[in-house]
């Protein structure tokens, strides 16, 4: 691929995360990317022949952006492994809130099973970081850092997806979803000591 074949497929990709951002992942269709990047509805299949390869595409972008601020997050917060594991889950809870359309893309089953882009590898490391913090902070009684850490993510994504739809204010009374994050720390790895 050369140089202009390599800026036409990130315009589409930018142009499909700006559609995700601006309108949700459904209304991402190639021939709407086409339309928004100024070229023939055919353009985008010489990149992605299917679909499933172009919303991989634009997945693996906000994969890139939720790792990003986690990082970002990692560098300022103190390193007491509880605080760290903390602020991540806020940063996941908060990427959620913000950048719902993006969220619900990334974590489609058919997009992370379809193996397109190894999109599921791109999203590994993320998870590899939550159950490096959990490992830090486990009790010895507590099943495998990775299963728990499973756990919470699960719980995490929960809490993401029914605070979106509105179940969980409704259901709980809360009015911010700090207090239910401290909840799932709390029921996944103990009380904070501190």
């Amino acid at each position: 691929m050369d140089g202009d074949e390599k800026g036409l497929r990130a315009r589409l990709v930018a142009v499909g995360v700006d559609l995700v951002f601006s309108e949700g992942q459904s209304a991402v269709s190639l021939r709407e990317i086409a339309r928004r990047a100024g070229v023939s509805h055919g353009a985008p299949r010489r990149y992605f022949p299917t679909h499933v390869d172009l919303l991989s595409a634009i997945a693996r972008e906000g994969f890139a952006d939720l790792t990003a601020r986690v990082e970002e997050t990692m560098r300022d917060v103190d390193p007491d492994p509880r605080t760290r594991l903390t602020a991540l889950a806020r940063t996941y809870l908060d990427f959620a809130a913000a950048h719902r359309g993006m969220f619900e893309l990334m974590f489609r089953h058919d997009l992370l099973d379809s193996g397109r882009l190894r999109l599921r590898d791109t999203s590994l490391p993320l998870f590899d970081v939550l159950a490096d913090l959990v490992a830090q902070v486990r009790r010895p009684t507590d099943a495998p850092a990775p299963v728990l850490a499973g756990a919470l993510w699960a719980n995490l994504h929960g809490i993401a997806q029914l605070w979106a739809w509105g179940s969980l204010p409704l259901a709980t009374g809360a009015t911010e979803d700090d207090t239910l994050l401290r909840a799932a720390l709390d029921a996944h790895l103990g009380p904070n000591p501190t």
